[in-house]
């Protein structure tokens, strides 16, 4: 067994005959301390963080907007009646009396509400969609109003309607002969989304840790040995969370709810994996040396250097983000960062400890006993032990494959690969924050509603603002004159500066519509072109609105994945070449995980869209999945390829590479299925742009743990023989990892 003296010396330090119970103590108080004295990350969302560049195009034209066309309307919430035969006089007459007692005691931060109450019966028709089926009553809010104070202003709002109809038109279902009541517009939506993923927090982290502790219960069959990486992994977050909490009060990180529901998987996912390869490593050693503390400084020794190369791959690799400009991409950098560090940490300090107090029995019923171990109980019961052996049939049979036939398993990984790859093409990305949540979500009904009985580009204007410099530019009519254009409102003067004019563009198909958000540039250009005609150098334009908005994201999002891609390769690249020495070898382990992130696009697109009905998924997703997956496939590369490397030191490289891959192959294995099910509980959840990030980061686990990793690298390193070295000498290699 190979090991490294320093971090053999630290791992005494850390779980020593005494040190164990330091190291416990210092976790506790720590634990304790924090949890105290600083907010957990939970208390500190902030869900409304601004997403773009303060230099994009939308939020350019918002604060002109604001500067040259103020208005008094605030942020409306859009209160939509509906009844599928056609609402009666009786149902206008309710909502009549639901906006005179809004105007007689409004509700918090309440701002703006027509007075539908004083007017005749005969006005209100006129309001009425032209089917006769809808009206909308719009309640606008003071901007920057919490989210927790609309929340009550919205089930308030609920009260009062179901006190003057008698029923509640809020609960009635869509396919029901009866009123209907939905909230949405900016205010409806975001009070939903924020109550679906505050139900999501405590769903995610009770089925994750469920799940995990089944699938550690079933693989190593001890009670005892499963809990105590869910252990490591509780402290870890008890450290984590008032950190997290901590830097966000100060202003220094910014944290919302989908990023702490995908830390929660990552912690548990990936610092579960880092306590599996400490605890397999010592299992290994318990079946070689008697003395526990023995056994835990060999195992600390010969793990160190592995769980550290593979903590700091995903460290580097997500501190990637920090070079995106999408607000939610960059804020992910720093929270997972620190999540991952402190995890590793404690897969290295308290997990060993907890192993230290505990000893041989956490492997119970299934305990590792050295063969002179064995012998003595066979003595003292009169009876045959079962020997244990570090490598099961299974795993030496796998070692022997893909060294007797390394081309046949060669050509057959990669005709799967390349074959699932060949989907992520076909990938088709929406921006429609909206399609994110379920169809039953009530804004999102509320939104169709509007869609099926409304114009379709009403929902989502687009404003259009010129620097006339006093030319007469018929901006009105070119814009009128687009396909895609139902209306193009007057041209409104500003107070403030005669010179700008706005204009309120109205399309004729969904304006949340891929092909529609992409014709923004047109829509400049086309009005530039006007201003340019009527005599202006240098016209300016600003274009404003949701689909302007949803155009910056979309180029923001495609900027970020060709920069941070390559970034992170880089990173990846440099650490793999300081830590292997071999130019070759970091090449086609790069190369795999990147075959395996195309496959796992694809695979994912396919159960997505085939089977899940997913007709387009979020354009955030690419980058996402493309971060976690190359560095969490790195971790399974790091783990198994620095044990062929270490047995390189003292076999042929053959045999070396047979006894590297059947080493490795349960734990990794064990480790794979568990990160693969806390991703998979994503799918659980009913936000989409997280079942989406779920789906296609297990397939690409699974494809690491059950192809790349134990067929497709340990094949090419068999064919590539002794040049995997290069530029180092084969048989002068060492490196510090583990032996499993």
């Amino acid at each position: 067994m190979h090991e490294n003296p320093l971090f053999s010396k630290i791992g005494g330090l850390v779980a020593g005959r005494r040190s164990k119970w330091v190291t416990l103590a210092i976790w506790i108080l720590l634990t304790g301390i924090l949890s105290v004295f600083l907010p957990n990350v939970n208390s500190q969302e902030n869900n409304a963080a601004r997403q773009l560049p303060t230099d994009s195009w939308s939020l350019e034209a918002t604060a002109l907007m604001k500067e040259q066309f103020p208005s008094n309307e605030g942020v409306p919430a859009l209160v939509v009646w509906y009844r599928g035969t056609g609402l009666t006089d009786g149902d206008l007459a309710a909502v009549q009396k639901v906006t005179k007692q809004l105007t007689d005691a409004p509700l918090a931060a309440q701002k703006g509400l027509p007075p539908l109450h004083q007017m005749p019966a005969a006005a209100l028709k006129g309001m009425v969609s032209k089917d006769g089926k809808l009206f909308v009553l719009p309640i606008s809010f003071n901007e920057g109003t919490q989210t927790d104070v609309l929340q009550e202003g919205m089930k308030k709002l609920q009260e009062i309607t179901v006190s003057q109809l008698g029923s509640d038109p809020f609960e009635a279902k869509m396919n029901e002969e009866a009123l209907h009541a939905r909230i949405t517009g900016p205010v409806g939506i975001q009070t939903d989304a924020t109550a679906l993923f505050k139900g999501a927090d405590f769903a995610l982290l009770m089925a994750t840790v469920l799940l995990v502790l089944i699938l550690l219960i079933l693989l190593y069959r001890s009670p005892i040995l499963a809990f105590i990486p869910l252990v490591g992994v509780g402290f870890a977050y008890g450290i984590i969370s008032p950190i997290l909490g901590f830097l966000a009060k100060q202003g220094w990180i910014t944290v919302d709810a989908q990023s702490i529901s995908i830390m929660t998987v990552l912690l548990f996912g990936a610092g579960t994996d880092y306590c599996l390869f400490f605890v397999a490593r010592y299992r290994q050693a318990l079946l070689a040396e008697k003395n526990k503390y023995s056994a835990l400084r060999v195992s600390f020794g010969g793990s160190t250097g592995a769980i550290g190369m593979s903590g700091l791959t995903v460290i580097v690799s997500l501190l990637g983000l920090l070079f995106a400009h999408y607000g939610s991409n960059h804020r992910f950098a720093i929270p997972f960062s620190v999540a991952i560090f402190i995890m590793a940490i404690a897969s290295l300090t308290l997990v060993p400890a907890l192993l230290a107090i505990i000893g041989r029995v956490s492997f119970f019923p299934f305990i590792p006993l050295t063969d002179e171990m064995r012998k003595e109980k066979e003595a003292r019961k009169g009876k045959k032990i079962r020997e244990q052996k570090p490598v099961g049939a299974l795993n030496a049979a796998l070692g022997r494959v893909v060294t007797e036939k390394p081309k046949s398993v060669l050509a057959i990984s990669l005709i799967i690969l390349i074959a699932l790859a060949a989907f992520a093409p076909q990938i088709k990305f929406t921006y429609n924050i909206l399609e994110s949540f379920p169809s039953t979500m009530p804004s999102r009904e509320g939104f169709t509603l509007l869609a099926e009985h409304v114009s379709p580009g009403s929902l989502a204007p687009v404003k259009v603002v010129v620097n006339s410099e006093g030319k007469n530019a018929d901006v009105q009519g070119a814009l009128a004159q687009l396909p895609y254009v139902e209306s193009v409102s007057k041209p409104e003067d500003s107070k403030k500066d005669a010179n700008y004019k706005a204009y309120e563009l109205i399309f004729k198909q969904d304006p949340y519509d891929l092909d529609i958000i992409n014709k923004i540039p047109e829509i400049r250009s086309t009005s530039e072109r006007k201003l340019a005609e009527a005599g202006i150098a240098s016209p300016q334009v600003w274009v404003g609105g949701e689909t302007a908005t949803q155009y910056d994201t979309k180029t923001v999002v495609e900027r970020d994945t060709k920069i941070v891609i390559p970034v992170v390769i880089t990173v990846i690249a440099i650490l793999l070449l300081v830590y292997l020495r071999s130019i070759v070898a970091t090449v086609y382990l790069i190369a795999t995980v990147l075959l395996s992130y195309f496959s796992a696009l694809g695979a994912g697109w396919l159960i997505l869209h085939y089977f899940m009905d997913t007709s387009a998924i979020q354009g955030l997703i690419p980058l996402y999945a493309f971060v976690f997956l190359v560095a969490l496939g790195e971790d399974y590369n790091i783990f198994m390829i620095s044990s062929i490397w270490q047995e390189r030191n003292r076999l042929k490289l053959k045999d070396a590479i047979r006894l590297g891959v059947s080493s490795t192959s349960s734990v990794i294995t064990s480790a794979g299925l568990i990160l693969a099910g806390t991703f998979a509980v994503l799918a659980s959840l009913p936000i989409q742009v997280l079942v989406q990030f779920g789906v296609i980061c297990a397939i690409g686990v699974i494809l690491d743990t059950f192809i790349v990793r134990p067929f497709l690298v340990p094949s090419i390193t068999m064919l590539l023989g002794d040049a995997v070295f290069w530029p180092s000498k084969a048989k002068r290699q060492e490196v510090t990892g583990t032996e499993k």
